[in-house]
C-alpha cells in the first residue's frame, strides 16, 4: 500500500490560488437568490485566477459553475475546491435529494458528480406525484479521499465532514420547511459518501438515508446509527466494492477499516435492486437504481425485485 500511496501523493498537483468563499449567513427562502449570485460571482473570480495560473480545465469549470443559470449555494475555488449547486426551485421544494458524493471527487471532475446529480433531478421530475416540487442539491462539501490512498481506509475524512453534512441538512429545513408542512430529505450517500452519511447520521433530521456502493458507514448496524430515518442500501452486480474487506480495527490508535456490509442482513437496511451496473453505474438512465432512488426520494413505493435480488 505504502509503495501506491507515496508516489501518488507526491505527484499531487499544487494548490490552485482562488479567492475566499463568500462570506454569507445562513440562508433562507428569501435570501437564496442573492446567495446565488454572490457565489457565482466568486466562481467567476475563480476561474480569472486559475487561468492566470494556467490552470485553464479548472478555469473553465469554475467558468461553468459561474453561468447565470447556476444556483450555488456554497462555493470555494482553492485547491480540490468545494461547491454545493441546486437542481430545481429549493424555496418551493418539498422532495429534497442531497448527494453525497465518494473518493476523487472534486471541482476537476465536478462534470461527472453534476451529472449523476442531473440523471437524478430529471428522474424525480418526471415521476413526481402532481402537487409535489423535487429539488436536487448536489454536495461537494468534503475534501475527499482519494480511492488509491490510506485515507479511503479510515472514517477520519467522513468525521471531519459529519458537522458540515449536518449544518447543510439545517439550512435546508429552514429554507424548505413550511408551517405544518416540513419537507422530506434524502441522502444519497455514494461509495465512501456512504461513510460521510454514518458519521452524520445520529439524530439528523432526515426521511430517509440511501446507501449505494457502500464499503460501511462505520456502524456495526441500522441500530448504531441512531438515526429516525429509513435507512436503504442497494449495489449492483458488477460493483467492485462487493469484494472490499468488511472489517474495521484498531491499529497503531488509527480505525483502520469501515465495518460490516451495509448490504449484509446483519446490518438491518432495507435492501433494494440496483441492477447490473458497477460502481460508476447507480445514476444511470433507465437503471433499477435511479429508478427505486426517485421513488424512495419522492416517498413512493420502491421494487423490490425479485426474492434472489432481495437477497
Amino acid at each position: 500500500m505504502a509503495a501506491v500511496v507515496v508516489p501518488l501523493s507526491g505527484a499531487a498537483r499544487p494548490e490552485i490560488p482562488a479567492p475566499a468563499p463568500a462570506v454569507l449567513a445562513a440562508p433562507t427562502r428569501a435570501t437564496l437568490e442573492a446567495d446565488y449570485a454572490a457565489n457565482r460571482a466568486n466562481a467567476a473570480q475563480a476561474s480569472r485566477m486559475a487561468a492566470a495560473h494556467g490552470d485553464t480545465h479548472r478555469a473553465a469549470v469554475d467558468r461553468e459553475l459561474a453561468s447565470p443559470a447556476r444556483r450555488l449555494l456554497a462555493f470555494d475555488g482553492r485547491g480540490p475546491g468545494l461547491a454545493t449547486e441546486v437542481l430545481g426551485d429549493l424555496a418551493h421544494a418539498d422532495r429534497v435529494a442531497v448527494l453525497v458524493p465518494g473518493s476523487d471527487t472534486s471541482l476537476d471532475t465536478w462534470a461527472r458528480f453534476r451529472s449523476g446529480a442531473l440523471s437524478l433531478y430529471g428522474e424525480l421530475t418526471r415521476r413526481a406525484p402532481a402537487g409535489t416540487h423535487p429539488a436536487v442539491v448536489a454536495w461537494l462539501g468534503y475534501r475527499t479521499p482519494a480511492t488509491v490512498s490510506t485515507t479511503v481506509l479510515t472514517p477520519g475524512r467522513a468525521e471531519q465532514a459529519a458537522p458540515q453534512l449536518r449544518r447543510l441538512v439545517r439550512d435546508l429545513r429552514t429554507v424548505t420547511d413550511a408551517p405544518g408542512r416540513p419537507a422530506r430529505l434524502t441522502l444519497v450517500c455514494h461509495s465512501y459518501g456512504s461513510v460521510v452519511c454514518g458519521a452524520a447520521a445520529t439524530g439528523l433530521d432526515v426521511s430517509d438515508i440511501a446507501l449505494v456502493g457502500s464499503p460501511g458507514t462505520g456502524a456495526d448496524s441500522v441500530a448504531a446509527l441512531h438515526t429516525p430515518a429509513r435507512v436503504w442500501a442497494a449495489r449492483g452486480a458488477d460493483d467492485w466494492v462487493a469484494h472490499v474487506p468488511h472489517v474495521r480495527a484498531d491499529l497503531f490508535g488509527t480505525t483502520v477499516g469501515l465495518g460490516p456490509d451495509p448490504m449484509a442482513p446483519g446490518f438491518g437496511a432495507r435492501v433494494f435492486p440496483a441492477g447490473t451496473g458497477g460502481h460508476s453505474a447507480y445514476f444511470a438512465p433507465g437503471s433499477p437504481s435511479l429508478t427505486n432512488l426517485a421513488r424512495i426520494v419522492l416517498g413512493t413505493p420502491v421494487d423490490r425485485g425479485t426474492p434472489e435480488e432481495k437477497r
